[in-house]
């Protein structure tokens, strides 16, 4: 090649040079101590009521994704529920305060749902057939899956304005239906009292005192029922969104010992037609703002409910379906891993997103039951982020975030870094508070050789010669192509597609030497493994 033409090449290229920005951080890991705890089955996910009438933003996303007429016959739905080892499963969301479930003396048939412009959002009650609830139960059970199920708090009540309902809640149709259900020794893990009736309420609300007093008879039926019935479920509520005054007063009257978590819900994104999602979820400061819910609500349990802890038991980023071509896209999973990270930092003990199938903001494909990328990362999550959570501190930009948990079922610490930034490529150096203090009290006192503070000043390579293990696990997951919207996410470089017998592809890290830098490159998202990360509390 001539030096014209190199030339050439070199001045085309050099723009894109320039625009790489190289930034050197600092992160240093307390490995002393847990600074919260998660459930060991943390991730979770929804499956919803809407039917395939659901329509917003003239677009009807629901297909067959109902929990009254999803196939669960295709091997890809449970082939990817299996692949988390009993992933958790809410059932339930708007209309679950309509169902009527079909079982014991009713006063009238039930009917599927239909369209019903002066009905609550929009549709008549609806009904969940015994026959069906023995095909999901069936299929829950073959898959593993933790099962919430959403009760119909509505019921017996009467609308005295536009959202304002009020009575004491019906529960007679609830006690059939759960009696049945211990009948054929069906195993739900918990029972969630309602959905979005809380604070000011999503199409329809309900006093806090009222609630809280539902509630304790719902504790007390389900006591009764599940008397001869081990284990006994927890009871969960109010599965809305987080209004501190009313979340006060419903713990107040419900009282110590009736509500095993609260359950609050997020969509912090607005709505699925915003043009500007994409933006929102790269915007470090945006994503930032729903931290004062997560802070308050803490604050909420520790003063009036100590006995209880916070569930997200509904969370889409963007409401009303997701949005098209966003919340099924690569770019999802920075809010999604986010929230994730930043849930737990504030005592979370599970995360449910909304929903593993069903809308644009499905773990899997409505239509096609594949993957989105956001199933990836939640499997990823899964596998490797434990119940521990670590603080980290660094001297990065806000572009680049980070979170830290003891490594799940083995030793070590996994660091999760999302990087925001669509020039910064950044370099990043970890340090073990435990190495940090170690290394300053050997320097005070000379006793330890050369040799044995510099295994601790660098302790997350190894505790002992004989069994460093020499390398990390890295995870990089970046969109095919360098296009943020895509469908297809690449882990290290490699297309993550279901295998030709429709099994979830293998999750393979990359092997890198300790001693290597680690780097981060623009608008990526690395998980990192340091298996012998010098940290007590993760063993």
């Amino acid at each position: 090649m001539g030096f014209a033409s190199f030339l050439l090449i070199f001045l085309a290229l050099c723009p894109a040079f320039l625009a790489q920005i190289v930034e050197d951080t600092e992160f240093l890991i307390d490995g002393t101590v847990k600074i919260a705890e998660t459930d060991d089955n943390y991730v979770c996910a929804t499956l919803d009521w809407w039917p395939k009438e659901k329509c917003n933003y003239n677009e009807c996303p629901w297909g067959s994704a109902s929990l009254i007429n999803l196939d669960l016959s295709r091997p890809f739905l449970a082939n990817s529920i299996q692949a988390f080892n009993h992933l958790r499963l809410r059932l339930g969301g708007s209309l679950q305060n309509r169902i009527i479930y079909d079982v014991g003396n009713l006063e009238s048939p039930c009917h599927p749902f239909t369209k019903q412009g002066d009905e609550l959002f929009g549709f008549s009650n609806g009904c969940l057939l015994m026959d069906r609830w023995d095909e999901l139960n069936s299929f829950f059970n073959k898959t593993g899956a933790l099962v919430t199920f959403g009760l119909n708090a509505l019921r017996g009540r009467q609308r005295t304005s536009k959202r304002v309902w009020e009575g004491n809640w019906d529960s007679s149709n609830t006690h059939d239906f759960i009696n049945y259900t211990v009948s054929k020794g069906y195993q739900i893990h918990s029972w969630e009292f309602g959905n979005e009736l809380s604070g000011k309420g999503i199409g329809a609300k309900v006093d806090a005192e009222q609630y809280g007093e539902d509630v304790i008879h719902l504790n007390n039926l389900i006591d009764q029922l599940y008397k001869h019935f081990q284990p006994r479920p927890l009871l969960l509520a109010p599965g809305g969104f987080y209004d501190k005054e009313w979340f006060e007063t419903f713990l107040e009257v419900s009282g110590p010992g009736t509500v095993d978590a609260l359950t609050h819900h997020i969509y912090n994104l607005g709505p699925g037609s915003d043009l500007n999602l994409v933006s929102k979820i790269l915007n470090p400061l945006h994503l930032n703002k729903i931290a004062d819910t997560f802070s308050n609500l803490t604050q909420t349990i520790e003063i009036n409910g100590p006995w209880t802890s916070a569930w997200v038991g509904e969370s889409g980023g963007a409401f009303n379906n997701g949005g098209p071509n966003v919340s099924n896209t690569f770019v999802n999973s920075f809010w999604y891993l986010d929230q994730l990270g930043m849930a737990a930092i504030y005592h979370t003990k599970v995360y449910c997103r909304q929903t593993f199938i069903g809308g644009n903001y499905g773990l899997l494909d409505t239509s096609t039951f594949v993957p989105n990328p956001d199933y990836y990362s939640a499997l990823l999550w899964h596998r490797l982020m434990g119940k521990g959570v670590l603080a980290v501190s660094n001297n990065a930009s806000s572009y680049l975030r980070s979170y830290a948990h003891c490594t799940r079922h083995r030793a070590g610490v996994t660091l999760l870094l999302i990087n925001l930034s669509n020039q910064t490529h950044y370099g990043v150096n970890i340090e073990s508070s435990v190495s940090i203090t170690s290394h300053v009290k050997e320097k005070s006192n000379h006793k330890s050789s050369f040799v044995q503070r510099l295994k601790k000043t660098i302790s997350w390579v190894g505790r002992k010669s004989s069994d460093v293990k020499l390398s990390r696990e890295e995870y990089h997951l970046t969109p095919l192509d360098g296009n943020l919207q895509s469908r297809t996410m690449l882990l290290n470089g490699k297309p993550l597609q279901l295998t030709e017998n429709g099994n979830i592809p293998s999750l393979s890290p990359v092997l890198v030497n300790l001693k290597s830098p680690i780097s981060v490159s623009p608008l990526s998202i690395k998980f990192i493994v340091v298996p012998n990360f010098s940290s007590p509390v993760c063993t």
